[in-house]
């Protein structure tokens, strides 16, 4: 089978160098998304271990439709029969982007119709009741080109299940794990977050210095599909459970001003598995100071899109521009969307990444030079 993984756009590279990384060789970036090829295990695989996916979907076709005729005869010539049973639920949603057939409610009924003629066809049935587990299908059509897939997930994979509260502005956790590897944090680092929130950058730093897979407290869409037999998660679950580390010596420090959040990060990095790594500390960024000789500081700081206003934002930058000083061991990744932040905090970047949060365009800003 042919595999899309979508992810937040600028993680192309890092999202297919991760899963070649675990095995995925196949894995080829592209805009937007990673595709690669593989059965069932590959899928389970993908699933559990992808830290910047953020979802796994069966690429079935990819051809060109101008008219809801082309559509449906592109749809109809698939195998559904050989993903979809009798009684499977087999919702349609999507997006139209730049395309002569741009409206999205009438291409969803266009490809349900097209989908449930094939499927009563091969059956022999004139009524698909669609009680049984859901195979989400997928559609993307842009610049008149037509993307069908078959979502395997379920919930995005950025929700790794630890994240049960968050503060007002949480940053979404594929996110976080990709600053994580742009800060290159491994095994034997110490990680601080000044500004931490619900603990999500730390949870993920945490998650990758032990080598826990993101998904393997959650469960996925296509863990109830018949096609797939469950002998094949459970291989997969302790593949990735016999791979976790807990000899490391990572730790992290999380701090903030809000006690309310600071326990909410307790509770997630509980959740997580990785409480006994990670401490949460009441503190002010105005108060910031080193507590190890090597430290990675890594944060996600309050903007004025986000929480505060854009002058108390930059009051925030310059305020950090000061504590955050050069000095041997250390090192600083931080993400905002402030074309200005560069010259509030008083220093060039060593390295810029643009990266999006959600549909807000940011810039990782890496200080790591003595």
């Amino acid at each position: 089978m042919d595999f899309s993984a979508p992810c937040l756009l600028g993680l192309e590279g890092i999202c297919a160098n991760d899963l070649k990384f675990n095995g995925i060789d196949t894995a080829r970036a592209e805009n937007g998304r990673v595709v690669f090829s593989g059965d069932y295990s590959t899928l389970a695989k993908a699933n559990l271990i992808s830290r910047y996916s953020e979802r796994i979907q069966i690429l079935l076709s990819e051809f060109t439709a101008f008219t809801f005729d082309e559509l449906f005869e592109g749809v109809k010539i698939i195998p559904w029969e050989n993903y979809i049973s009798k009684t499977d639920a087999f919702p349609v949603k999507g997006r139209s982007l730049n395309s002569k057939l741009y409206s999205v409610s009438d291409c969803q009924k266009i490809i349900k119709k097209s989908v449930a003629d094939r499927l009563s066809s091969k059956y022999g049935v004139s009524w698909l009741e669609e009680s049984g587990p859901i195979h989400q299908i997928q559609f993307l059509i842009m610049n008149d080109r037509v993307s069908i897939m078959l979502d395997t997930s379920g919930a995005g994979l950025h929700k790794r299940g630890y994240r049960a509260e968050s503060n007002d502005a949480p940053i979404k956790e594929t996110l976080a794990a990709a600053m994580v590897e742009l800060s290159r944090v491994r095994p034997n680092h110490f990680v601080v977050d000044p500004m931490c929130g619900s603990g999500t950058i730390l949870i993920e730093a945490a998650m990758k210095a032990m080598k826990i897979a993101p998904g393997l407290n959650r469960s996925f869409s296509a863990e109830n599909w018949a096609q797939i037999p469950k002998k094949i998660w459970t291989e997969e679950r302790e593949r990735a459970g016999s791979l976790i580390n807990t000899d490391c010596s990572f730790e992290g420090i999380g701090y903030d001003i809000d006690e309310k959040t600071l326990k909410i990060a307790e509770s997630n990095a509980e959740k997580a598995g990785v409480s006994n790594r990670l401490s949460f500390i009441k503190r002010d960024i105005r108060d910031f100071e080193f507590d190890n000789d090597f430290e990675t500081i890594i944060t996600n700081p309050p903007y004025g899109e986000r929480l505060l206003d854009i002058k108390e934002a930059e009051k925030l930058y310059s305020v950090m521009g000061k504590r955050f000083i050069k000095s041997k061991g250390k090192s600083y990744t931080i993400i905002s969307p402030d074309d200005d932040f560069e010259r509030i905090f008083g220093r060039k970047a060593d390295k810029r990444r643009k990266l999006y949060n959600g549909m807000l365009r940011c810039q990782v800003y890496m200080y790591f030079k003595n």
